[in-house]
């Protein structure tokens, strides 16, 4: 009998690389590998304030490192799928990567995001390791309705860009549990994590969501949807320059702006010892959540068969208590908590890898 696929997925966070192996459907191995702010602040060139395809070979280096320390370089991969990044808009699906895939992904076709390096480090890995390089439900992900599109003013139009991998393996995760086919639900998904996207889906198609890197709530270090006027001014009266004011939007806002860290845990440890400023921070962030949530189930004509939480501060009952109070009225909850990309990850490759799917070629789909 032959042997199951082996597939190593990996998903590179802002200051985090997870990666996990995979024997068919059976995980083998997982980890999560910490890389401290100041040693990925100390790569990017001079002249750069926020660049990620430069960490390429130090998160390559560290993958390699942990899986050698691990035992686990002892048979070659079937594949290697890394989490997509801010790419040209594109249908749901698994991805060969391909030289102008990674082109996209080197430059940020959409913005710089950690994600960006899915791509990068799967080719790079597939070259040591073996295996087929695959990218799967990349942040790009675009199956809006025309409507979405619009912005309110005719140059500059709406793009999809969310957490489309565990928004649709969490969508899955709910059809299961509620016993329907996923066609017939109408569904608000709330990825909560280091940035925050909120998702109506309808038959199964993520028909609207906020741009998580820069729209809707505020998130442990991203501003989400500033005053436009007031950033503005704000940009003159301080001489901060666009690629600046990209980093303060992505990096330097949200917690890390009011409380001085990004880490959810600690502001709200501190807001339940009685730090009243936590405690109001984490409030804000929780009616800013359910305002987008409401605005949502809007876009579904209010037919609503559950909000959805997801993410690692879904973890939280504290913070999805708060949320939830003030959204109740248009649905039930569920609550899947952390990120299911690695698996979504891997069972992407594998219908690939077992023929049941064929491989999306970027960018034509």
């Amino acid at each position: 009998m032959s042997k199951a696929p082996r597939i190593l997925a990996v998903n590179p966070g802002g200051m985090t690389t997870k990666i996990a192996i995979y024997d068919g459907e059976e995980r083998a191995y997982d980890a999560s590998l910490e890389h401290p702010k100041e040693e990925l602040d100390a790569l990017i060139p001079e002249g750069k304030l926020l660049d990620y395809a430069c960490q390429l070979d130090y998160r390559k280096e560290a993958i390699e490192k942990a899986l050698e320390e691990a035992g686990q370089l002892d048979r070659r991969f079937d594949a290697v799928v890394g989490r997509g990044g801010l790419l040209r808009s594109i249908p749901s699906g698994t991805y060969d990567v391909n030289d102008r895939l990674m082109e996209d992904a080197r430059v940020g076709y959409h913005g710089q995001h950690a994600s960006n390096l899915g791509a990068l480090l799967a080719n790079a890995l597939a070259a040591d390791l073996g295996g087929r390089a695959f990218i799967a439900d990349p942040v790009s992900v675009d199956e809006f309705d025309s409507l979405a599109r619009y912005s309110g003013h005719r140059d500059i139009e709406r793009k999809s860009l969310g957490h489309a991998l565990n928004t649709k393996a969490t969508a899955r995760k709910t059809a299961k549990h509620l016993g329907r086919p996923l066609v017939e639900l109408g569904l608000v998904i709330a990825h909560l994590g280091s940035g925050i996207s909120i998702t109506p889906l309808r038959a199964g198609r993520m028909v609207d969501v906020n741009n998580a890197a820069s729209g809707g709530p505020f998130s442990p270090e991203r501003s989400g949807g500033l005053p436009l006027i007031e950033m503005l001014d704000y940009m003159d009266e301080n001489g901060i320059g666009i690629e600046r004011m990209k980093r303060v939007i992505l990096r330097e806002s949200g917690l890390e702006s009011y409380m001085g860290t990004n880490d959810f845990r600690a502001v709200a440890d501190r807001a339940r010892d009685g730090d009243a400023a936590a405690r109001e921070v984490i409030e804000a962030m929780a009616y800013q959540i359910a305002k987008e949530i409401a605005a949502m189930a809007s876009v579904l004509h209010g037919r609503v068969d559950a909000i959805v939480y997801t993410g690692a501060m879904a973890h939280s009952e504290y913070l999805v208590g708060l949320v939830h109070e003030r959204v109740s009225f248009i649905a039930d909850r569920l609550v899947f908590p952390g990120e299911n990309e690695l698996e979504s990850l891997a069972m992407g490759a594998l219908l690939v890898l077992r023929g049941e799917e064929e491989p999306r070629t970027y960018p034509g789909g």
